[in-house]
């Protein structure tokens, strides 16, 4: 399985700085270990593909380091020519991932991304370019690139985003988007405070745990299902929804992330809607509780893409 990462490209944060970046290399190590998974370091988002979804003086500040002091505090990382680098190459492996998804590999991820408090013109919350936003567009342009026929269409994506915090910027840079559906679900008292309008928003209270939350998803994908049909999915699978997150404030065990993690793969199997995986928040009390919940989400993935590789040499079989 296509697997894609940024993890050289490490910020240089200050010391009791609060987000976990090593996980990312701990993760990448993890799966190292698994001939199953293919890993490739992801290629840089260009300038250009940032900007189907980013202002172009906003991608600029980025660029060149121009970032007021204000923008660096609401992303919540200082400036460096590593973040700026890191930003473009965590979008690039969502891009990477989806273009393999869709290419006949069915499921594909990115050890990181999942960066959906992105907005066109502004960051936030640890997230400096929305991938998922960026990913989307780009596979529309390349699908409107196919003919005709695809022109006549265009390509319908759905992102299904089950980060514990809302994706406020991805669903601000598609409202009224009839092409992109968002879904979020969400604890309701967790950051941000101000929430943007998903095509579907459903929000959990504090404590949530496996039960309530499975049948929260279920409900969620059955009114997906009722109002979309989706040619690809962008999976945002936070691991920050689990019990030992110190972000969280929901009580998921490792076994209630794992079966959300199938639920979603299920639901996408039945439909044969190709797949990018994105890691999305996990700060753990224990960085090793989140990686451990990443490489759990990560076999699931990976389950589901041996049924496409099935289904590929004997359609009958799968």
């Amino acid at each position: 399985m296509d697997v894609f990462y940024a993890t050289e490209f490490v910020l240089p944060l200050p010391a009791g700085h609060r987000f976990p970046m090593d996980k990312y290399r701990l993760l990448r190590d993890a799966l190292a270990r698994d001939p199953a998974y293919r890993l490739q370091q992801a290629l840089p988002a260009t300038a250009g593909e940032l900007a189907l979804v980013h202002t172009a003086a906003y991608i600029d500040a980025v660029e060149c380091g121009t970032l007021s002091a204000a923008q660096q505090r609401e992303i919540g990382f200082p400036w460096s020519p590593h973040l700026a680098e890191r930003a473009r190459r965590s979008v690039g492996a969502t891009i990477q991932a989806a273009r393999a998804a869709l290419a006949g590999q069915g499921v594909a991820a990115n050890v990181a991304g999942g960066t959906h408090h992105a907005y066109a013109d502004r960051g936030g919350g640890f997230c400096v370019f929305n991938d998922a936003a960026v990913a989307a567009r780009l596979m529309q342009a390349e699908w409107g690139r196919r003919g005709p026929a695809a022109r006549a269409r265009p390509l319908r994506v759905a992102i299904i985003d089950l980060d514990v915090h809302q994706g406020n910027g991805t669903a601000a840079i598609f409202r009224d988007d009839p092409t992109v559906f968002t879904l979020s679900l969400h604890g309701a008292h967790n950051y941000p405070a101000r929430k943007e309008p998903s095509d579907l928003d459903v929000a959990l209270p504090d404590g949530c745990g496996d039960d309530a939350y499975l049948e929260a998803l279920h409900g969620a994908l059955e009114a997906l299902q009722a109002r979309f049909e989706p040619d690809l999915a962008i999976y945002l699978a936070g691991a920050d929804v689990h019990e030992g997150d110190r972000l969280g404030r929901l009580r998921l065990s490792d076994d209630g992330v794992e079966a959300r993690d199938r639920v979603v793969f299920e639901w996408l199997w039945q439909r044969r809607i190709p797949v990018a995986l994105t890691m999305a928040g996990g700060y753990g009390h224990d960085i090793h509780t989140t990686v451990r919940v990443q490489q759990r989400t990560m076999a699931v993935a990976l389950a589901y893409w041996r049924r496409w590789q099935a289904m590929a040499q004997s359609p009958h079989a799968a």
